[in-house]
């Protein structure tokens, strides 16, 4: 009888899918090494102009002009090839990789310094301020910019950034746009661009209300109270409210810092409904252009619910003190590697030659949400 010698089990290389992941993250590191260096040597740097700048300045904003001079100084390097070009190729995949997923990240963990409760300290009046002002202020400055003729996405992330929380709701909007499978060739580099341009404004025009809405609202004869709603209402960073209510009283402090993290609140319903839109219009596009729907990307993005994942544990009062302070810190490291890695890519010439138009939103839209939040305040907080 014979017999039949066993079959040997096919050969496959072992560790595939380990030695697969381990160059993934090689591609990874010199743009990461690049970011993290970067983000030391700017958050010390924002430290030290503190003093200066009163701690009005954003080491957000900071982190993006750095990357734009360091990324036009590397991109005219890349021009003229030779090492300079193996450089710019081997650190483009760590510094997109920053740019997109610590991004989001960053967005999760700002959740962690929201605490429902002190929001409804405000009471109803408050937070319907808070309400009025911030929808009025995205719908003004989204019909301004359509009258001005600015791109929409400038539009829509400069109404974020004015109506909600300055850098942080500007980064998160720009998370939801890089999904909008709409914006074809060369949009990355064009929404950087565009980034950049609203972060400018919000920086502009947020200082120039530090020093502005303190006067106006004692020359109006405001109140504490109604002079905190009004500034956390209409101020854009959060260090900038501080650095304006501080100006006024410790009550107006408090008060506004508590109406600027209900501001914070809204951040995610408002990226979730862009995000909605953006995918309802997707898939209308395409059901008209017979291509069918496809795959799309959720309406609601993932960090969007981490967000408001994070925002819920806060609010517990499960998590130390110490913990919602280290996260703090780490959100702001977060996002200024991440700030610092879209500049790598914001085209500053481009920027220059079109900044005129969003320049002159960034005002009307100051004008809007300062308006806006003052007839809150009056209307609704007497």
């Amino acid at each position: 009888m014979t017999t039949t010698p066993p079959t040997a089990p096919p050969h496959h290389p072992p560790h595939t899918g380990a030695a697969t992941r381990r160059t993934a993250v090689a591609r990874l590191l010199p743009g990461l090494a690049l970011a993290a260096a970067a983000t030391a040597v700017l958050l010390a740097g924002s430290r030290l102009l503190a003093p200066v700048t009163g701690g009005a300045l954003s080491p957000l904003v900071l982190a993006l002009v750095a990357g734009a001079v360091v990324g036009s100084v590397l991109g005219r390097l890349v021009g003229n090839g030779g090492t300079a070009a193996l450089v710019g190729a081997r650190i483009a995949p760590g510094t997109e990789w920053t740019a997109r997923t610590v991004l989001r990240a960053g967005v999760v963990l700002l959740g962690l310094q929201l605490a429902i409760p002190d929001v409804l300290a405000l009471g109803w009046r408050g937070i319907a301020v808070v309400v009025v002002t911030v929808a009025g202020t995205f719908a003004a400055i989204l019909a301004l910019g359509r009258l001005l003729k600015v791109p929409h996405r400038t539009t829509l992330l400069v109404a974020t950034g004015f109506s909600i929380c300055g850098a942080a709701a500007v980064s998160a909007m720009t998370s939801v746009l890089e999904r909008d499978p709409r914006s074809g060739p060369g949009a990355p580099a064009r929404l950087r661009d565009d980034v950049a341009a609203a972060l400018a404004l919000v920086t502009v025009y947020g200082t120039v209300a530090i020093v502005a809405l303190p006067l106006l609202a004692g020359a109006l004869g405001l109140t504490d109270h109604q002079a905190g709603l009004w500034i956390g209402a209409s101020v854009q960073e959060v260090a900038q409210v501080v650095a304006a209510a501080g100006t006024v009283s410790a009550a107006a402090l408090a008060t506004a810092t508590v109406t600027k993290l209900a501001r914070v609140v809204l951040l995610a319903p408002i990226v979730a409904g862009t995000g909605a839109v953006l995918a309802r219009r997707s898939t209308r596009g395409a059901a008209e252009a017979g291509r069918g729907t496809g795959s799309r990307a959720a309406p609601v993005p993932g960090f969007v619910l981490g967000f408001l994942a994070a925002v819920l544990v806060r609010s517990t009062g499960v998590l130390p003190e110490a913990v919602t302070d280290a996260a703090t810190q780490v959100t702001t490291v977060l996002f200024v590697a991440a700030m610092f890695a879209l500049g790598m890519g914001v085209d500053v010439p481009r920027l220059a030659r079109t900044a005129r138009r969003p320049l002159l939103l960034g005002a009307l839209g100051a004008v809007a949400v300062t308006g806006i939040g003052l007839a809150a305040v009056l209307l609704l907080a007497p």
